[in-house]
């Protein structure tokens, strides 16, 4: 028999889960690792993990006695944990912002920026003068400093054009890349971004939904662009809870599922409506009401944490997100890295380590919020996010004996090799 891939006797495989788990929610099952020892691990012809135990179990197999593998390699010395899952980016716009760096280091807040002309609507008009030749080669440049930093599987947003046209564009580019590109990608919608110039949220709000809804289900039907989710920007003064409830509820009717943005900077009770609606996931949660966690605990609504945002924006600015209320609630918290023109990290192992010193994660529970939680958060814990018999062969090698390396070095983790559907990609 012909395999594309065998890591053979690796000192550390990670599998995070063992039994099929959509997800994990507990604070013991999300230390719980399940890792071998002495691990190998084989990806078949077809992309998909094939086998995956100990060496002594492999080399009784009879499906692998003369097998050939496309790459075989010594494990000795490294460890294997699933690809990694980045559940909350916005790769696809164009403008440079570095100049609001020093905004922030001045004291400025994110509505500071925002009320001087800075923030979304600067990156939205740069995006919308952008050709879709342009969009795609930034975005193309983005995903492959991702996927070399371990992430194999990407939500992607739009959400930097905000009229019909650009969103459609922009959709139409990450559509057209989806394609082509190695890492995975999951599409979420995000006209309601930020309000328009010259228009209200009201305004807006009833344009996305007589308008821009209709219009994508339309293109995708003609297999011009797909959407998976629908998310919305839930804050005061930009979209409140009557407008997020409008367009949520008329995107469910619609068929997408919901993952929005809600409670950052002001308590807009959007951890409960996430939890009304059945919400995917919701993203933010720096401001979230303890009784917002428990209805999100008891709905299974996935919360996405970012710690790149009160990083970059400063504590004193934006409280980190309550991750130990969180678990203490049974939410499955995921870990993302919020890509963008604001928190402008592409590397998830840098996330992760921030998730564990100013969250108070630990190594395994990061780890799990990275990859199983996360491929969940997204509606793929079928396929992703631990490496399981029957799911894709994505995997990040580690060069070290201890999985740990990944976080713990920062910086400049020791990526050994990151494998996409059992071939090597980065």
């Amino acid at each position: 028999m012909h395999f594309r891939l065998r890591i053979r006797d690796a000192d550390q495989i990670v599998r995070v889960a063992c039994h099929n788990e959509r997800n994990k929610r507990t604070q013991e099952e999300m230390n719980d690792l399940c890792i071998l020892e002495h691990g190998t691990i084989i990806v078949g012809d077809d992309g998909k993990i094939a086998f995956v135990g100990t060496e002594a179990e492999a080399s009784t197999d009879p499906r692998f006695a003369g097998a050939t593998f496309d790459r075989d390699l010594n494990g000795h010395g490294l460890s294997i944990v699933p690809g990694l899952v980045d559940a909350h980016t916005h790769p696809i716009w164009a403008g440079d912002r570095v100049n609001e760096f020093a905004m922030k280091l001045a004291g400025a807040t994110y509505m500071d920026i925002h009320k001087a002309g800075g923030g979304i609507g600067f990156t939205v008009e740069h995006t919308r003068r952008a050709s879709p030749e342009e969009l795609k080669t930034l975005l193309e440049a983005r995903l492959s400093r991702m996927l070399r930093a371990g992430t194999t599987l990407a939500e992607t947003k739009s959400g930097y054009g905000l009229d019909l046209e650009t969103e459609v564009k922009l959709l139409k580019v990450l559509h057209e890349v989806s394609k082509t590109h190695p890492i995975g990608m999951v599409t979420t919608y995000l006209g309601a971004h930020s309000v328009p110039k010259g228009t209200t949220a009201d305004a807006h709000t009833r344009d996305i939904v007589e308008r821009h809804l209709p219009e994508l289900k339309r293109l995708e039907a003609q297999g011009e662009l797909h959407v998976d989710n629908v998310d919305l920007f839930l804050e005061r003064g930009i979209f409140e809870l009557g407008h997020a409830r409008e367009i949520l509820v008329a995107a469910q009717q619609r068929g997408y599922a919901l993952n929005f943005h809600g409670d950052e900077m002001h308590d807009m009770h959007g951890a409960q409506l996430a939890a009304e609606l059945k919400a995917l996931a919701i993203s933010h949660l720096e401001s979230a009401s303890p009784e917002g966690i428990e209805a999100m605990g008891q709905a299974g609504t996935h919360a996405v944490l970012l710690p790149t945002c009160p990083y970059v924006l400063k504590k004193s600015n934006l409280p980190y997100p309550n991750a130990r209320a969180m678990i203490a609630a049974h939410v499955p918290i995921v870990v993302a890295s919020d890509y963008n023109p604001n928190a402008h990290c592409l590397a998830m192992p840098v996330v992760m380590n921030l998730a564990c010193i100013q969250m108070g994660l630990t190594m395994p529970e990061v780890l799990v919020a990275s990859t199983l939680n996360a491929a969940a958060s997204l509606g793929r814990a079928d396929r992703y996010g631990s490496l399981e018999v029957g799911k894709e062969g994505d995997l990040v090698v580690v060069g070290a004996s201890r999985w740990e390396h990944l976080v713990y070095e920062l910086g400049d983790p020791p990526v050994a090799g990151v494998y996409k559907a059992g071939r090597c990609v980065a």
